[in-house]
C-alpha cells in the first residue's frame, strides 16, 4: 500500500463536513466546478487533486497551504514529518560524503546568512510557495528559517543537491564572504580527512 495515499486517507477520516466544504471552496481554481460537485469527502477531493497533479508525493506544497487555510496545523505537522522521513520524497538522497559536506556548509550558512536567506533560496531556485511556508512556520526565529530553508532545498533537489550549487547560489546573491567561508570549511575538512 502506498504510504502517501494512506496518509491522505487518514487525513480524510479525521475531517469534518465543514472542513471538506472549506477545502472544496479553496480548490475552485484547481478543479472544474462539475467535478467539485461530486466531492463528498476529503478522499474524493484528494483523488481529484492527485489526478490533476496539483499534489504529488514529491510536491505537497498545495496540500500544506490548504491545510493551513482550514487551520489544521496538526495535519500540516504530520505531513511535514512524513516528508522529512523521506516517505514523500522518492527522488533519492545525496551520497553520504555529499551529505557530510552539506551539513558543514549548512552550519556555515546558518551562522552567516541571516536576513538574506530568502534571496539565497530564490537564487537556488526554491519555489516561492516553499519559501513562504518556511516563513509562516517560523515567524520569529531567523536561524530556524535559514536552517529549514536549506533542508527544504536539500529535499527538493534530492540526490542532485550539491555543495557546489550552494556556493554558486551564494556567489549569485553576492554573498561572496559566506561562499569563501564555506569553501574554507570544506578545505579544512578535506585536510583533516587526509
Amino acid at each position: 500500500m502506498d504510504p502517501f495515499l494512506s496518509l491522505l486517507h487518514s487525513f480524510s477520516s479525521g475531517m469534518t463536513e465543514s472542513e471538506v466544504g472549506s477545502l472544496k471552496f479553496l480548490c475552485r481554481d484547481k478543479i472544474p466546478k462539475r467535478k467539485l460537485e461530486g466531492v463528498r469527502s476529503a478522499v474524493d477531493l484528494f483523488a481529484l487533486l492527485l489526478e490533476q497533479r496539483a499534489i504529488t508525493e514529491n510536491d505537497v506544497d498545495l496540500l500544506v497551504t490548504l491545510l493551513r487555510a482550514i487551520k489544521r496545523l496538526d495535519l500540516v505537522e504530520q505531513l511535514e514529518q512524513f516528508v522529512e522521513e523521506g516517505e514523500a520524497n522518492a527522488s533519492g538522497q545525496p551520497d553520504p560524503n555529499e551529505k557530510r559536506l552539506q551539513k558543514a556548509a549548512f552550519d556555515v550558512i546558518c551562522e552567516n546568512v541571516g536576513k538574506d536567506w530568502k534571496r539565497l533560496m530564490r537564487c537556488l531556485g526554491l519555489p516561492e510557495v516553499r519559501i513562504d511556508n518556511i516563513e509562516e512556520a517560523e515567524p520569529k526565529k531567523l536561524s530556524q528559517r535559514v536552517f529549514k530553508s536549506l533542508r527544504e532545498w536539500q529535499k527538493w533537489k534530492g540526490k542532485d543537491a550539491k555543495v557546489d550549487d550552494l556556493i554558486k547560489g551564494l556567489r549569485a546573491c553576492h554573498l561572496n564572504l559566506v561562499a569563501d567561508r564555506v569553501e574554507q570549511k570544506l578545505l579544512q575538512m578535506n585536510s583533516e580527512k587526509q
